[in-house]
Formats: structure tokens, C-alpha cells, sequence
């Protein structure tokens, strides 16, 4: 079996050949847990390889600490001028965080000091995706799906006289998206998954109102829930600084004693590396969500001429410890400055 390191090597030597390297806008709710932290550094740490392109940062969840920490870490990570946008929208969840404030702390240096700072997210996103080639961007939403859902409803205004679905037909590739459940959970079958049901009229409106040219791919709760981040990788690998964000917001969240599942760092590793095999797909079909936030997925009928448009991420017990490997050594890569 080959290594996570040569499979990335491999990835890394056919994306730089082919120039298709993947152009990532990160849609976060990084509020309460801490695998978006992580996630975040791992885009950072791919860019760096030069795995991807690294756009901008979204945040889907009101809390008034959210930019400047995400400002903080994405200076600690080299890159201080990388565009964030906040929502803005009053239905959206307002969360409460362990970790955000770390923003406050003068061992993490960042201008960003309030939401007031920055863009509105769809504002952003809008005009991140108006200024990328066409068919090339790939969105990471990791969260509930506030400005995804909005990036949909809005409407052609000066940054492109497209309206949302339109712009993402025209420069989307990909949507891999972390939400949902789509196997039994601890014997239930109905199980609902936090993101789905913090929001679920925003993920309704994904679900029903998504371009179906445009491919999905959801990472459902059993895929991160498999692969618990190692606690001894927070105690062993980070200490390369005296004062690190990431270990600093894990273990204000989790503590020292607790493996947290990977949910989030899966979507992003599908969205970089889709074709690598580090993941399988199941086989296309539609995602609907339910009323109560339930995600079912159905295949499509025989008489059904349309492309499917979902598919979701499966592992095999070679791929969980691949996976694994790969997203601690992105996670724990010191920052290229």
C-alpha cells in the first residue's frame, strides 16, 4: 500500500503538470467546534504545497469574535490579507465559542479586530467567484448553510450581472459539503446531523435549489465520526512554537483526553484531491432534507434522463487509515513563512 506521503506526491507532481489546481472558497461556521479550526489549517498547509489555491474565507455563523479569529489564524499561517466575509444574516445561528478568543490574545497578532472589518460573506463570495475562470472554483461549506443558501437567492448587482444560480453554473465545479447522515448511526436510522438541523431551511434550500450541473458531494457525520484526530498529535506535534493556534483552540474545546472526529478536514480533502482515490463515492442520486432535518438520498428512477447531481463519500477501512494519516501531517505542517 502505498504511503499518504506519495499518494500527495503523486497528487501534487499530476495537479502541477495539468495546472488544475483546485481554487477553494472555505465556508465555515467556526464557532463552537474545533475541526473547522483544523480544517482551515489544512487548507493552509495545501496551499503551501501548492495543492491549491486558497481564495477566501466565509463564516456562516454569527459570533462577534469570528473574523478576527480567523484573521489570526490565517496570519499565523503566513497569509494576513487573505479575504474573509461574515454573515450578516439575523437567521442565522448565533453561537456561542471555547476558542474565539483567542483572537484577544497578543500571542496571535492580526488586524482584523471586529465582523465590522470585513464584507458581508454572499458580498464576498459573489465577487470572489466573478473574478475566477470559469468551471473552476471549488466551495467548501463545512457548516450550516446560511451563504450558500443566500448565494443562491442573491441577485445581479455590480460585481456581476449574473444572479446566484447563473454565477454558479458559471464558475462552480464542485460543492463538497459536509452535512447530513447517510448511514445508520448507533442504530438509527434517522439520525440527524447538527448541521442540517441548526439551519435547516437554508439546507432545504441547497438541497431543492442547487444547479444540478453542478456536482455535490456531502461527507456525511459517519465519514468524520471514523476518524477521530489523535490526542497525541495535539500534545507532540505543535510544539515546533512556543504558542500555536490550532493546539490552543483544541484544547480549549476538547481538552487533552479526547480524539475529535474529522468531519470537516474530510470535505476538504475531497475538494483537493478528488480524483485520488482517498475517498470512494457512492453512486449518484439526490440528497432532500426533510422537515426535521433528515437527509435522504435517492437514486434516480430508470426513467429519469437527468444527471444525478449528489453523490456522498464513503471509506474502506484502507482509505479511513490513509485519510487519517494524510489530514494529521496537513494539520500539524508547520506554516511556510
Amino acid at each position: 500500500m502505498k504511503t499518504w506521503l506519495s499518494t500527495l506526491a503523486a497528487c501534487l507532481a499530476i495537479s502541477t503538470v495539468h495546472g488544475d489546481i483546485p481554487r477553494i472558497i472555505f465556508d465555515t461556521d467556526i464557532t463552537g467546534d474545533v475541526d473547522d479550526v483544523l480544517a482551515l489549517a489544512m487548507l493552509h498547509s495545501l496551499a503551501d504545497r501548492g495543492a491549491c489555491h486558497l481564495l477566501g474565507v466565509t463564516i456562516s455563523k454569527q459570533n462577534p469574535q469570528t473574523a478576527a479569529f480567523v484573521d489570526a489564524q490565517n496570519t499565523f499561517y503566513g497569509r494576513p490579507d487573505l479575504p474573509i466575509g461574515v454573515t450578516r444574516d439575523e437567521t442565522a445561528q448565533k453561537r456561542e465559542s471555547r476558542y474565539l478568543k483567542l483572537a484577544d490574545s497578543a500571542n496571535y497578532p492580526h488586524n482584523i479586530r471586529s465582523n465590522d472589518d470585513v464584507p458581508e460573506a454572499v458580498a464576498l463570495l459573489r465577487q470572489l467567484l466573478a473574478a475566477q475562470p470559469d468551471g473552476s472554483v471549488s466551495l467548501v461549506s463545512v457548516g450550516i448553510a446560511s451563504n450558500m443558501a443566500n448565494l443562491l437567492r442573491s441577485k445581479a448587482d455590480t460585481v456581476s450581472p449574473l444572479d446566484g444560480p447563473t454565477l454558479i453554473r458559471q464558475k462552480v465545479k464542485l460543492l463538497s459539503i459536509m452535512a447530513g447522515a447517510f448511514e445508520t448511526i448507533d442504530a438509527n436510522n434517522h439520525f440527524l446531523e447538527a448541521n442540517v438541523i441548526n439551519g435547516i431551511a437554508a439546507m432545504q434550500t441547497v438541497a431543492r435549489d442547487w444547479p444540478q450541473e453542478v456536482p455535490v458531494v456531502w461527507s456525511g457525520y459517519e465519514i468524520g465520526v471514523s476518524l477521530p484526530y489523535p490526542r497525541q498529535s495535539i500534545a507532540r506535534d505543535f510544539d515546533y512554537v512556543p504558542h500555536h493556534i490550532v493546539k490552543e483552540a483544541y484544547l480549549l474545546h476538547s481538552g487533552p483526553e479526547h480524539d475529535r472526529p474529522c468531519w470537516d478536514q474530510s470535505s476538504v480533502l475531497y475538494a483537493v484531491f478528488p480524483d485520488r482515490d482517498i475517498f470512494g463515492l457512492s453512486k449518484g442520486g439526490w440528497v432532500s432534507v426533510e422537515n426535521d432535518g433528515f437527509t435522504r438520498f435517492t437514486l434516480p428512477k430508470k426513467d429519469n434522463s437527468s444527471t444525478p447531481r449528489d453523490r456522498f463519500l464513503t471509506l474502506t477501512s484502507a482509505q479511513r487509515a490513509r485519510a487519517l494519516e494524510a489530514m494529521v501531517h496537513l494539520t500539524a505542517q508547520p506554516p511556510r513563512k
